[in-house]
């Protein structure tokens, strides 16, 4: 039997919309295409919709009359909750002089599947750094503690929590791959990590593909931006701490953090925004990062650590500390040149 079409309703909050940014940059296939052949409709986009005004509105209602069904309710953006709980910071323009949040509440309760596109979304994000004056919250989460707009106990109408596809931004496919998931009905409570992010994508560490790994094997650290070093123990990068595909699955087919030459600041993680130091820093206690790789004893770190500083060729140690390749492999073959 075949699944029927799916409605879905994208709503922008507290944010930069740089994750529909980088949706839209979605290729082969196209964001478009993507929705159309896994049976997707937009009913409405902030950005690519052509209704505006009152004709956004009367959809809005008509769906909170149930007068036709919503299927999937995507987020982008946190939610502003201030001032003092109010919503009042972001209103609903012509919508009976209601908060965004309260619309966003109300829609999540009729939505089969409820969707937190970006970090924002997912716990706050960059629009809840700092002092956070705006209040603003993610729908299930704030930060890494359950709660957010909707509550820790919220489950859309099919059962689920809210789906969180963290990042600043997303990675076009980490959303469309989602979708095509939810579109075939085949998401389920065991295919989402303790943060609700799909399995899929945050199984997966920024470290794994990095460019740089060679040099990390090796601890040959780069001390600055622009080195080719690894930037683990001196520019602050997160890589082999953050969930993401980043470095096996570039932005547009060839970019990513680090390899564009900025370390990972762990922007799929809830609270990357105030992570305590700059960051281009690596934070240490007694000259040893207190970051160390995802379930690595930190004993068994610093002793690798020493030994592989103690092997580390000089090829790597040379450019590492430098902007190009000042060194080259040597072949090991007869007559080989280096």
């Amino acid at each position: 039997m075949a699944v029927k079409r799916k409605n879905m309703l994208w709503l922008q909050s507290g944010g930069c919309g740089g994750c529909t940014l980088s949706l839209i940059g979605a290729e082969g296939p196209d964001f478009s295409s993507s929705l159309e052949s896994s049976g997707i409709d937009i009913l409405l986009h902030p950005t690519l919709s052509e209704e505006s005004g009152s004709e956004v509105i009367a959809k809005l209602k008509a769906l909170m009359d149930g007068e036709f069904a919503l299927d999937i309710l995507c987020l982008e953006g946190a939610v502003m909750a201030g001032p003092n709980g109010t919503g009042r910071f972001h209103m609903m323009t012509g919508f009976d002089d209601a908060p965004m949040m309260q619309i966003i509440a109300e829609l999540a309760t009729l939505s089969d599947y409820v969707v937190a596109v970006g970090s924002c979304a997912a716990y706050g994000g960059v629009t809840a750094g700092g002092l956070n004056v705006t209040e603003a919250q993610g729908l299930a989460f704030d930060a890494d503690m359950p709660g957010g707009l909707l509550g820790a106990d919220f489950t859309s109408k099919n059962g689920l929590p809210v789906i969180n596809i963290s990042g600043c931004p997303i990675h076009p496919d980490w959303v469309l791959e989602t979708l095509y998931q939810i579109a075939a009905d085949e998401m389920t409570t065991d295919d989402l990590d303790q943060f609700n992010r799909p399995k899929a994508l945050s199984n997966k560490l920024v470290h794994h593909g990095c460019s740089r790994n060679e040099f990390y094997e090796y601890k040959a650290s780069g001390e600055q931006l622009g080195h080719l070093g690894c930037m683990m123990e001196h520019l602050g990068c997160k890589g082999t701490q953050a969930s993401g595909d980043c470095n096996t699955r570039p932005w547009n087919g060839a970019g990513s953090c680090i390899s564009g030459g900025y370390p990972c600041i762990a922007c799929t993680e809830p609270g990357f925004e105030e992570p305590g130091h700059t960051f281009v820093e690596t934070p240490k206690i007694a000259g040893i990062p207190t970051g160390i790789p995802t379930d690595m004893p930190k004993a068994w770190f610093v002793a690798l650590a020493s030994l592989s500083k103690a092997a580390t060729p000089d090829r790597l140690r040379r450019n590492a500390v430098a902007d190009h390749i000042s060194v080259s492999p040597k072949s090991k073959s007869k007559g080989g040149r280096s």
